[in-house]
């Protein structure tokens, strides 16, 4: 099985915010799939399906950012599924709006909810696909990810969130990280 968790704040207050990122692009992709994202178990928010013959499950964790590890570690040890075949999807503010960065490994790079993942399962050897949402600048970093994409932005981060969801799709497929990479970043 593979695990596609993308990473946000529940609530509808954070409904459309640049750091539910994650959840926009795992929604997309599970969409294409009619996949549904309505179980609520294990701090998280999940549905499954099948591509090909490959059963998948697309996360949402119900912790909070801070807390997305302890979500992610209940799935993988209950469900018994390999850290290769984990995909994380988050916001980077250190990436312009509408690229995408995909790696499979590395830092927290000071995102916490990956902090919070690398802790809880014990590596930081997992695949990840980071979403751009530029730095804010001269703003309050907590209100500018608490914001939502700009008319100017949208536009770029609905094109990255379609290339996201596209990496997912030939990373289920079988294409490597290093592929991906190259095709994607």
């Amino acid at each position: 099985m593979k695990l596609i968790v993308g990473l946000g704040n529940i609530g509808p207050q954070y409904t459309g915010t640049r750091h539910n990122t994650g959840f926009m692009v795992v929604e997309e992709f599970a969409k294409r799939h009619d996949i549904q994202i309505t179980t609520r178990k294990m701090d998280s928010k999940y549905g499954t399906g099948f591509i090909g013959t490959e059963k998948i499950m697309v996360v949402e964790p119900t912790t909070f950012m801070n807390e997305s590890g302890r979500a992610v570690a209940q799935l993988q040890n209950y469900f018994d599924v390999d850290v290769d075949d984990i995909i994380v999807v988050h916001d980077d503010m250190d990436l312009p709006v509408g690229k995408i960065r995909i790696r499979n490994t590395g830092s927290a790079g000071g995102h916490n909810g990956i902090k919070s993942i690398i802790n809880s399962i014990g590596t930081r050897d997992f695949a990840r696909i980071k979403v751009g949402i530029a730095h804010p600048q001269k703003k309050k970093v907590v209100d500018y990810v608490l914001g939502k994409f700009s008319k100017e932005q949208l536009p770029d981060f609905l094109n990255a969130q379609d290339r996201a969801a596209s990496a997912i799709e030939d990373w289920i497929a079988g294409s490597t990280i290093p592929e991906l990479e190259n095709k994607f970043n």
